[in-house]
């Protein structure tokens, strides 16, 4: 197989900008070869780009697989409450699938597209890019290497950033879980893999509590209008006013999610009549913005988990305690500290990333590795597979059920 030929269920920010732009990247590994996109305008300059035939362009996925297999891997970027449907029709058809995270909202429906890829013995890859990342690769070495004992506990803080969570989760397609998915699900189901990973074992429990109502109508400012550009008396001191986030001259993310027209006065348009421009405290959103959760897992590691949205900046922080030493990372910084009990040694290890794709090289390095596959599946194995995914997907719903009705959940038992 010389280059994987790829189809872009979703041209959105992960099909355009990651998956899309790899491919334009890396031609040598793979080409996309056809979209299917309901929005005119990301359609259109998605093709422009891929310069992909008229006849391999769909507004509607349904149409991709009217027509026998034309492809080796469909990617699965649509929103997170259709992942089912186009994931069961793909494999049916004999298609390899890239499945943004999360798999699907439900547990049953992970179940039901991970059984499926079984029975047509397909290769499911689930967007977990985290673990190809330089940074959590580095301390993954760093216990398997054993020099500090064994793992005894984790803390791992997901701080999303109060603009991040602003723009993604009260204004954006992700502010409200009955059509998206549960924030920690959404999220972090990233975070629980990532524990999976560096602990090697399953979680067999966890207690979860979390919080929600701060971005609510209770919290809006006196005087303040529905939208920012109505004139907001508290717009000097407000973070959140949108002018302020959107129109800034930046037109990478976030404001390439805002608008198809990317000029000053489209992104204007824009917020004044989507989402991005109301106010965060008269917005639809239902998403809980701080939640902590603790695991216990098979080889007795116990485990924290902290998501917040109220942080200044976007990064992960990890300490891992060892029976015989410490690392402590901070993932924005590109920075992991080691401190060796018994010799009393001490070291930094700094700039660890590799590449400048996003996650932290984790998103180029996820797609070399998927094309590797693809074309060697026999010697070069998934480290993302479905069947990997399913057990973090596990512990993130059961997470969700804890916090809201407030009881400790056995993972062995839970199917939910």
């Amino acid at each position: 197989m010389d280059r994987i030929k790829g189809i872009i269920l979703g041209a959105g920010g992960r099909g355009q900008f990651t998956y899309g732009e790899y491919a334009l990247k890396n031609p040598q590994d793979i080409q996309i070869i056809a979209v299917a996109e309901p929005n005119k305008e990301r359609r259109e300059q998605f093709v422009k780009d891929h310069k992909i035939e008229s006849k391999n362009v769909f507004t509607d996925w349904k149409d991709v697989f009217k027509r026998e297999k034309f492809a080796d891997l469909v990617c699965v970027c649509t929103s997170d409450m259709m992942h089912l449907e186009p994931s069961l029709v793909a494999l049916d058809k004999g298609y390899d699938l890239l499945l943004e995270k999360p798999i699907s909202p439900t547990y049953e429906e992970c179940e039901e597209i991970a059984n499926k890829a079984k029975e047509k013995n397909a290769s499911v890859a689930i967007a977990h890019v985290l673990r190809y990342t330089p940074f959590f690769n580095t301390i993954k070495n760093l216990i398997d290497e054993g020099k500090l004992g064994k793992v005894v506990g984790i803390d791992l803080v997901e701080n999303i950033g109060h603009i991040h969570y602003s723009h993604s989760f009260v204004r954006g397609i992700w502010r409200n879980e009955d059509v998206s998915a549960p924030m920690i699900l959404a999220k972090s189901c990233h975070d629980m893999d990532i524990l999976l990973y560096l602990i090697g074992s399953d979680c067999t429990s966890l207690t979860s509590y979390g919080s929600k109502g701060y971005f609510s109508k209770k919290n809006k400012p006196k005087g303040a209008p529905h939208r920012c550009l109505e004139g907001c008396p508290v717009r000097e001191e407000c973070p959140y006013y949108s002018p302020k986030i959107y129109l800034t001259g930046n037109v990478d993310w976030p404001v390439n999610a805002v608008s198809n027209d990317l000029s000053a006065e489209g992104i204007k348009k824009a917020l004044q009549t989507n989402n991005y421009g109301v106010c965060v405290f008269d917005s639809d959103n239902n998403m809980t913005e701080h939640q902590n959760v603790i695991m216990k897992f098979e080889n007795n590691v116990n485990a924290s988990f902290t998501m917040s949205a109220f942080t200044s900046e976007m990064t992960r922080g990890i300490k891992i305690m060892l029976e015989q030493g410490e690392i402590v990372g901070d993932m924005l910084q590109d920075q992991i500290d080691v401190v060796n009990f018994s010799t009393n040694e001490k070291f930094s290890i700094s700039h660890v990333a590799s590449n400048s794709s996003g996650h932290g090289g984790g998103d180029d390095a996820f797609m070399s590795d998927l094309v590797k596959h693809l074309k060697d599946k026999k010697n070069y194995p998934l480290k993302t597979s479905i069947e990997i995914a399913l057990q973090s997907h596990k512990m993130a719903l059961a997470a969700h059920d804890s916090m809201k009705n407030n009881k400790c959940i056995n993972l062995k038992d839970y199917s939910k």
